[in-house]
């Protein structure tokens, strides 16, 4: 599929007007599969490629997308780079570690993470700190991520689902292994809590982990079997510190653009499940992302099929199922131009604004970034 013309990308942007109460459009030098929040006023953004040293940047938001009062005209409309650094390897996942000025990054081609320092306000080097080896797998894939700072900072990292672990970073300790014998490659990893861990595979089990249970196996949970052969992604709804792990609800998403929601309290039984509606299955799994808003109750975000970010509100499905039509739709990468193949941009990242409740940043794999806030009473589905 072509990217689209001049004339198409000028209907877009006049009708953009009435589409969004913000659009910022940006270029980035290379593109990015992570958009992650340092801050409330800033992200880190990272190069995949595999033939080059890649940039990993620290970007101040424009200061329109992160005052939070209302304000005349605002001098700042582009991001700043704070600060940089340079990776010998794809960044494929990055993760700060909360309260701490670490990052963390995994990417091909083994299963190895490396850890950055955030450089301090006197200089602006993103500082290579150490790489933390994950053991020897003979069939190695690039490891998922996810940090947490309790008595240590800490990442819970793995390939497989036997292979999952909690490592210390500081320390490069081992404090948790999963006993399991499920061998399937992992899709997603998150900290519901300080003390429970959750995984996706790519097959759509879920496996739920307690941490305080030494060795404890992984608990897992299959998709219906009309849905298998599908790859499968992981969207947590997480709650406040203190909330209650068990009241979280799940999000995954599968390559045919399945969408299941599933609650800790029963996990066998989805609550609700839909079918998006996206174009056609996506042609590779690697960049599919569903994502909770944090400040806009039942709604969610799905990308990775096309050159779109679609918004779903999920209180509005019916209990029976079926095909449903988004919220909102974005398609601001489809008119931004072609990739470095000539071919149709594909969003490779989107991510929710903390407290914006309808502002979302996106990448896409023309180097393309966006910042957008939807009209709220507009549904162009």
């Amino acid at each position: 599929m072509a990217a689209a013309g001049p004339a198409e990308a000028e209907d877009w942007l006049l009708e953009s007007l009435r589409l969004y109460n913000d659009l910022h459009v940006f270029e980035l030098q290379e593109p990015t599969r992570v958009i992650e929040w340092t801050g409330e006023k800033s992200v880190c953004v990272a190069g995949y490629e595999n033939s080059r040293r890649n940039e990993i940047l620290q970007l101040l938001l424009p200061q329109k997308l992160y005052v939070k009062e209302k304000q005349g005209l605002c001098p700042e409309r582009d991001f700043k780079v704070e600060r940089g650094g340079f990776s010998d390897r794809p960044v494929y996942s990055l993760q700060h570690v909360p309260d701490t000025s670490l990052l963390v990054t995994s990417g091909p081609p083994d299963s190895s993470l490396q850890v950055w320092q955030l450089a301090a306000e006197d200089t602006d080097v993103i500082k290579s700190v150490s790489t933390i080896p994950t053991g020897n797998d003979s069939k190695k894939l690039w490891a998922k991520i996810a940090t947490t700072f309790t008595s240590s900072p800490c990442v819970l990292h793995g390939s497989r689902v036997n292979n999952v672990q909690i490592t210390e970073i500081d320390s490069k300790k081992n404090i948790y292994t999963a006993a399991s014998s499920i061998s399937d490659e992992v899709s997603g990893l998150e900290f519901l809590d300080g003390n429970t861990l959750l995984a996706c595979c790519v097959t759509g089990q879920l496996c739920l982990a307690d941490i305080r249970q030494p060795q404890s196996p992984l608990a897992d949970t299959s998709v219906p079997s009309a849905f298998g052969g599908e790859q499968w992604c992981l969207g947590v709804r997480l709650g406040l510190r203190g909330s209650d792990v068990n009241a979280l609800s799940i999000a995954r998403l599968s390559s045919g653009g399945q969408l299941m929601l599933t609650d800790l309290r029963n996990i066998p039984k989805p609550l609700k499940s839909a079918k998006c509606n996206v174009p056609a299955a996506s042609p590779s799994a690697e960049f599919l992302c569903v994502s909770w808003a944090p400040a806009l109750d039942g709604c969610l975000a799905v990308s990775g099929f096309n050159g779109t970010v679609h918004i779903y509100d999920t209180r509005s499905w019916p209990v029976s199922g079926g095909e449903v039509e988004p919220l909102f739709s974005h398609k601001g990468h489809i008119c931004s131009g072609m990739d470095n193949g000539g071919d149709f941009p594909l969003v490779t990242a989107h991510a929710w604004h903390p407290w914006k409740p309808r502002t979302l940043l996106s990448a896409a794999s023309d180097g393309s970034l966006h910042v957008w806030d939807w009209v709220e009473s507009h549904n162009n589905s």
